[in-house]
C-alpha cells in the first residue's frame, strides 16, 4: 500500500529531476506577486511543494478536528451562561463588556482556526496534538486558495498528476457561506446579500488577502470594502465603510487592539449595541481566542461538560494547559501537584504563552529557557495571564526548495497543519506553515505558507 512518505518522496524526486523544480520556482516567484501572495512585502511560499494528505489522512484530520469542534462550542456556550466559568479565561472589564452585546445569530463560532501538529511516522503511527484555537480573525483562507490554484499549474504538479490525482482543500467557499448564513439569520432575509467592510488596521501584513477575499465576494456579487476603523463611520442608524453603506463587518482587527485604541466608544461597538449591523467574529469568540481555553478545556474542573467520547479526545489531542496561578491540580500524568512548583521543575516539557498575543510574541520555550528565565516568566505570570503548556511532538517533513543561487536542495521543514472550522460544526480548509525554528510562526517574521491537497493514486 502507498504510503503517504512514499507520495513525498516521489513528488520530491521529480523536484530534481530535469530541472522541474528551477522552473517551478521560476513560474511561482513573479505569479505570488501577481496574485498578491505577500506577507507584507515578500512571498509567502518559499518551497516547490505543498502538503500531501492522503484521503484517509485528511478524514481522520477533520474527524478528529469535528470532535474537538464541539468541544470548544459547548465551552463557549457554558461560559457565556456562567461568569464564573468565564472567569477562568481572565478577560478583561471592557471584554467583560463586549462579548454579552448580542449577535443576531446563534453560532458563537462563525470562522476559526485551530493550530495543530499532525505528526505522520515511516512506520505507520500518527500523532496530531492541537496547540491553539483561533478565533477572532483566522488568516490565511484566501491565500490557501489561490496558491493552490497556483500549483496545479505549475510544470511539476502537472507531471505529479500524470500518476496521481490531486484535490486542493480550498477554504473560501466555506468561508463565504459561513458569512452569509449568520447574515440571514440576522436579517431574517435567505435572498438578501450584505455589502461587506473587512476591516483593519493600514499597511499590516495581511492586507493583500483582504482583497483578495473583496475579489472574490465582488464575483459572487457581494460588494466588499477594505478599511481601517478610522474610516468607518456610524450615523443615523447607518454604518458607512470609506464612505460607502455596509451591515455586514468582516473584523479582521484584533478586539484587543481595537479596545487598546478606542474603548469601547468606536462605531462598530454602537452599531452592534444598535443591532443596526452584523459582524464576524463576534466580540464573543475572544473567550476561546484566549489561549487560557485550552485550560479551560484540558482542566479536571471541567471535565462533567463534556461526553466520554470528548474526554478522551481532549486526552489524546489537547496537549495539558494550566492558566499560571498558585493553585494545586492534575498534572499531565495524573498526579496532584502544586502547579507553581511542579512547573518549575519541569520546564524541558513546557512552554509558557502569554494569554492574548500572537505571532509568537512573548511564547517561552522551556527546552531552550535557563532555569532563571523560566522562574521570572513563572513569576510574571501571576501578574499577567499567561499559560504554561504541555510540551507536543513537532511534525517535521522534506521540503525542495531553490537557494539564492538558483539550486534546487530538499530540507526538513517543521510543519503545521491548522485546519479552518466554519458556523461552529464544519471543518473545510487548512492552513499550513512551515519553518525551519521550532517558533513556527509567519508573523514573527519567518516561515512560509503551502496549500493542502488530497492525493490519491489513478
Amino acid at each position: 500500500m502507498l504510503t503517504i512518505h512514499d507520495i513525498i518522496n516521489q513528488y520530491n524526486e521529480l523536484a530534481m529531476i530535469d530541472h522541474l523544480g528551477q522552473a517551478s520556482w521560476n513560474i511561482m516567484e513573479p505569479r505570488m506577486r501577481q496574485n498578491k501572495l505577500l506577507f507584507g512585502e515578500r512571498p509567502l511560499c518559499t518551497v516547490v511543494r505543498p502538503l500531501f494528505h492522503t484521503r484517509r489522512g485528511w478524514d481522520y484530520l477533520s474527524e478528529r478536528t469535528e470532535i474537538l469542534l464541539n468541544v470548544f462550542s459547548k465551552a463557549s456556550e457554558a461560559m457565556l451562561a456562567d461568569a464564573e466559568l468565564r472567569a477562568q479565561v481572565r478577560l478583561t472589564p471592557l471584554e467583560e463588556e463586549l462579548v454579552r452585546i448580542p449577535t443576531g445569530y446563534r453560532t458563537t463560532i462563525p470562522t476559526a482556526r485551530l493550530d495543530s501538529f499532525f505528526a505522520r511516522h515511516e512506520d505507520g503511527r500518527v500523532n496530531l496534538s492541537f496547540v491553539e484555537f483561533n478565533g477572532e480573525s483566522p488568516a490565511g483562507m484566501a491565500y490557501g486558495d489561490v496558491m493552490a490554484e497556483m500549483f496545479l499549474d505549475l510544470p511539476i504538479m502537472r507531471q505529479f498528476q500524470e500518476k496521481y490525482h490531486v484535490q486542493p482543500i480550498m477554504a473560501r467557499r466555506s468561508a463565504m457561506d459561513a458569512l452569509l448564513n449568520i447574515y440571514h439569520e440576522w436579517c431574517g432575509n435567505q435572498t438578501q446579500l450584505p455589502a461587506i467592510a473587512i476591516v483593519d488596521w493600514y499597511g499590516v501584513p495581511t492586507t493583500t488577502e483582504f482583497h483578495l477575499f473583496a475579489e472574490y465576494f465582488g464575483r459572487h456579487g457581494i460588494v466588499g470594502v477594505v478599511c481601517t476603523p478610522d474610516q468607518l463611520d456610524y450615523r443615523n442608524g447607518r454604518m458607512y465603510a470609506d464612505g460607502r453603506p455596509v451591515d455586514f463587518i468582516y473584523k479582521r482587527v484584533l478586539s484587543t487592539e481595537l479596545l487598546g485604541r478606542y474603548g469601547v466608544d468606536h462605531p462598530i461597538v454602537h452599531a452592534l449595541r444598535d443591532g443596526a449591523i452584523c459582524m464576524a467574529n463576534p466580540f464573543s469568540c475572544k473567550i476561546l481566542h484566549k489561549k487560557a481555553s485550552f485550560a479551560f478545556v484540558s482542566d479536571e474542573r471541567n471535565a462533567h461538560l463534556f461526553t466520554p467520547l470528548e474526554r478522551v479526545t481532549i486526552d489524546t489531542h489537547v496537549p495539558w494547559t494550566r492558566v499560571i496561578e498558585e493553585r494545586f491540580t492534575v498534572n499531565n500524568k495524573g498526579e496532584h501537584v502544586d502547579l507553581l512548583l511542579w512547573a518549575s521543575r519541569n520546564k524541558d516539557h513546557l512552554v509558557i504563552k502569554p494569554n492574548d498575543d500572537y505571532g509568537g510574541a512573548g511564547v517561552l520555550i522551556g527546552w531552550e529557557a535557563s532555569d532563571n528565565e523560566w522562574n521570572q516568566a513563572l513569576q510574571q505570570g501571576l501578574e499577567t495571564p499567561m499559560i504554561v503548556q504541555e510540551r507536543v511532538e513537532i511534525a517535521y517533513e522534506p521540503f525542495p526548495f531553490v537557494d539564492a543561487t538558483g539550486d534546487i536542495y530538499v530540507g526538513r521543514r517543521l510543519v503545521d497543519c491548522d485546519p479552518f472550522l466554519f458556523h461552529g460544526d464544519t471543518v473545510g480548509g487548512c492552513l499550513v506553515r512551515l519553518s525551519s525554528v521550532t517558533l513556527l510562526n509567519v508573523t514573527a517574521g519567518g516561515g512560509s505558507v503551502v496549500p493542502a491537497f488530497i492525493v490519491d493514486e489513478k
